[in-house]
């Protein structure tokens, strides 16, 4: 009688011990006697214990921090650059056979490849050009990780560190843009001034009465003003025309 009792007791805690519940989110890899046997879930399934073994894998997107890098990039700038990188397993076999620990390695290659392509370019396309380098960074690491069954759906670089002197280095540089800028506004306004003095100069002088009338106004306008001398401008073709006259 006690014999079965145990036998029950035994039979019941090894039926127990084979019970698998998996949720939607994760499957399981298979070992039968060390080798591959599989993956299944989710939902309920039965482990026999002893010659089958079973790792539970996620497939939920995974977000880790790289940490910050010191990188040098092309124009010999250094910068303090981290990012943030969004992962899943998409073939769980893989993931467990190919590498130990796929999300450690997944961060030692987001840091090298980091500094490997943002080293690549200058200063100003890693601040201005942000977008372009998550998606060159992404596609090298998807590359890579493809054949640990790993997925990188996204890189977002975060910060991108420059030390005071460049700093200070690129405030300067963008006071001197600006002031250049506000020159040739200047200049190109200046230049269109004496573009219309030019047509307008022209034009009173193809048509005599248009002088006349700007003599007029300028006259008009020297004698409102609070002067006790006046210069009456004579325009040049009566003296012309006065020198050009023999004395009788």
């Amino acid at each position: 009688m006690y014999f079965t009792l145990g036998l029950v007791v035994v039979l019941a805690v090894l039926v127990a011990s084979s019970i698998r519940i998996l949720r939607e989110y994760e499957r399981g890899v298979i070992f039968f006697l060390g080798r591959f046997g599989g993956v299944k879930g989710p939902g309920l399934i039965i482990v026999i214990p002893v010659v089958q073994q079973m790792v539970r894998v996620d497939l939920r997107v995974r977000v880790f921090d790289v940490p910050t890098q010191d990188v040098i990039s092309r124009d010999n700038v250094s910068v303090k650059v981290n990012a943030v990188v969004y992962l899943r397993v998409v073939d769980p076999e893989l993931a467990i056979i190919q590498v130990a620990n796929f999300s450690e390695a997944t961060s030692q290659l987001a840091q090298t490849t980091l500094r490997a392509v943002l080293g690549k370019h200058d200063l100003d396309e890693m601040l201005a050009e942000r977008e372009k380098l998550n998606s060159d960074i992404q596609e090298v690491l998807d590359r890579q990780t493809d054949a640990w069954g790993i997925k990188v759906s996204n890189v977002e670089i975060k910060h991108v560190d420059l030390n005071e002197s460049m700093v200070r280095a690129i405030a300067r540089q963008a006071e001197a843009e600006r002031e250049r800028r506000a020159k040739v506004i200047h200049a190109e306004g200046e230049l269109q001034a004496a573009e219309k003095l030019v047509q307008a100069a022209q034009m009173l002088g193809q048509r005599a009465e248009a002088m006349q009338l700007r003599y007029l106004q300028t006259l008009t306008q020297i004698a409102n003003e609070r002067t006790s001398t006046i210069v009456f401008p004579v325009p040049m073709d009566i003296i012309t025309a006065l020198m050009a006259r023999k004395p009788s």
